[in-house]
C-alpha cells in the first residue's frame, strides 16, 4: 500500500483494521493505541462490576440476587470475577476458546457477569456469524438456568430471564454491526489496493506500448539511414579513381548519415532503457506526406532512379497519423530497393481524395538473376513486418510481392475520411 493509503491517525484503528504487514507478530495483530485503551477500560469497568458485585453478595439486604447459601461462596466467586477480568488480555486471541472455558461461569456466578460478556462481545465480533450464533443459543440456555439459581429479589423469574435475553440478543447484534463495518472497510482496502495495482500494471502496459512504438520508428530511420549509408560506401569502394570532389562528397554524406543514425539510436536505447518517460521531454517531430520529397530527393543523391507519381486531392488534409503511415510504407520501400535490387529504377505512386483513401505503391524492377550482385546488406526482415501490422492498425490494407510483370510491388491502401 502506497503512503497516500496510510490514514492519517492509524493509532486510533483496531489491530484488526491494521494497515502495517509488519504490524502482525504471533497469531494475530499487533495491539493499537486504540486497543490499549478499550482493553483498559473493559478491564477497569469489569473489575469494578466485580467489586460492586462482592459487596452487594455480603450485605444483608442483596439488590442484585439472592445471598449465596455459604459464606465462603463469595470470595470464590470474587476470585473467579477476577480471573475472567484477567482473561480479558488475551480475549482477542483465543476468544471462542476463552468463552467456551468460562461457559459455566453464566450458570450461577454474579461477579464474572460483565467480563464473561465482553467475552461474548469479541466471539461475535471476531469469529463468523455461525459460531457466534453457537455460542449466544448456549448463553440464553444458561441464562434460564442463572436465573433459577440466582433469582432477582425484586423481579419475577421470568422477568428476570426476558432481560437476560434482550442483553444478549442486543450484544449479538451490537457486535454483529461492529463486524459488518470491519468487513466492509477492509472489503473496499482490498478494493482500493486492486484498483492501484491494476492502475500501475496499465501504466506499465502504456509505456511498453509506447516504447515498442518509439522502437518500431526508429527501425525504420535507422535501415533508411543505414541503407544510405552503404550505398555510398560501395560506391567508394568500386570507384576508387573517381575524382576528388565526389570522393569528399560521399564522405560528407557518409558522415552525416553516420552521425545521424547514431543519434537516433542514442534516443531510442534512452527510451527503452528509461524507468518512466518524462512529460516535458518533447518527442522529434515525426513525419507526414509533405516530408515525401525531401525522402525522395535523399534517394536520388545516392544514385537511386526514382519516379514519383502524386495525385494526392486537398494533400494538406490528410492526416497525420496517415501521412506518415505513407511516408513509412515510401520509406520502407526505397530501403529494401536498395538492399535487394541495387540499381534498379524505382516508381512510387500517391494517389487518394478525401472519402476514398488514400493508396500508395512503391515498385521496382526484379533484379536479374534474383539476387544481388555484391555483398548484400543486411538487414532484420521485419520491415515489412512492422509496416503490415502498422497499416493493419489504421485499419488499411497492404499487399507485397513479387507481381505477374515480374516487378517487386509495395502497395497499400488507406482510409482517409471525408
Amino acid at each position: 500500500m502506497t503512503s497516500a493509503a496510510v490514514p492519517e491517525h492509524p493509532w486510533l484503528l483496531p489491530g484488526a483494521l491494521g494497515v502495517d504487514p509488519a504490524a502482525r507478530v504471533g497469531r494475530g495483530p499487533r495491539r493499537t493505541t486504540r486497543d490499549w485503551l478499550v482493553d483498559g477500560l473493559c478491564f477497569l469497568l469489569s473489575l469494578g462490576w466485580v467489586l460492586l458485585a462482592t459487596a452487594d453478595a455480603v450485605a444483608p439486604d442483596p439488590d442484585f440476587s439472592t445471598p449465596l447459601p455459604q459464606r465462603w461462596m463469595v470470595p470464590a466467586d470474587a476470585l473467579l470475577g477476577l480471573v475472567c477480568c484477567a482473561l480479558l488480555w488475551v480475549r482477542r486471541r483465543w476468544p471462542l476458546g476463552l468463552s467456551v472455558v468460562t461457559l459455566p461461569l453464566t450458570l450461577f456466578s454474579m461477579a464474572s457477569a460483565v467480563p464473561l460478556l465482553i467475552l461474548y462481545f469479541t466471539v461475535v465480533v471476531h469469529r463468523r456469524t455461525a459460531v457466534a450464533l453457537a455460542v449466544t443459543a448456549a448463553g440464553l440456555v444458561t441464562n434460564f438456568a442463572f436465573s433459577y439459581l440466582r433469582p432477582d429479589p425484586h423481579m419475577p423469574y421470568w422477568v428476570t430471564t426476558v432481560w437476560g435475553v434482550v442483553l444478549s440478543l442486543s450484544v449479538l447484534a451490537w457486535g454483529m454491526f461492529v463486524r459488518a463495518r470491519r468487513q466492509l472497510v477492509v472489503s473496499l482496502r482490498e478494493r482500493a489496493e486492486r484498483a492501484e495495482a491494476e492502475q500501475q500494471l496499465r501504466v506499465a502496459q502504456a509505456r511498453h506500448l509506447e516504447r515498442t512504438r518509439i522502437a518500431r520508428e526508429m527501425h525504420d530511420v535507422l535501415a533508411h539511414r543505414i541503407s544510405l549509408l552503404s550505398l555510398h560506401a560501395g560506391a567508394l569502394e568500386f570507384r576508387p579513381d573517381a575524382p576528388p570532389e565526389e570522393v569528399a562528397r560521399a564522405a560528407g554524406v557518409i558522415r552525416g548519415s553516420a552521425h545521424a543514425a547514431l543519434q537516433d539510436l542514442r534516443e531510442v536505447i534512452g527510451v527503452l532503457r528509461a524507468e518512466t518517460v518524462a512529460d516535458g521531454d518533447p518527442e522529434r517531430p515525426q513525419p507526414t506526406l509533405g516530408d515525401l520529397p525531401a525522402l525522395v530527393e535523399e534517394s536520388r543523391a545516392a544514385g537511386i532512379r526514382v519516379g514519383v507519381r502524386d495525385v494526392v486531392t486537398a494533400g494538406e488534409q490528410v492526416p497525420t497519423a496517415v501521412g506518415r503511415s505513407v511516408y513509412r510504407i515510401v520509406q520502407e520501400g526505397l530501403t529494401n530497393a536498395r538492399k535487394h535490387a541495387a540499381g534498379a529504377a524505382v516508381t512510387v505512386d500517391v494517389a487518394g481524395a478525401p472519402g476514398d483513401g488514400l493508396t500508395v505503391e512503391v515498385r521496382n524492377r526484379w533484379p536479374v538473376g534474383g539476387g544481388v550482385a555484391g555483398p548484400e546488406i543486411p538487414g532484420a526482415g521485419t520491415g515489412l513486418v512492422g509496416i503490415a501490422e502498422r497499416v493493419s492498425l489504421a485499419g488499411g490494407r497492404l499487399e507485397y510481392g513479387r507481381d505477374d510483370s515480374g516487378d517487386f510491388r509495395l502497395a497499400a491502401w488507406l482510409p482517409w475520411p471525408a
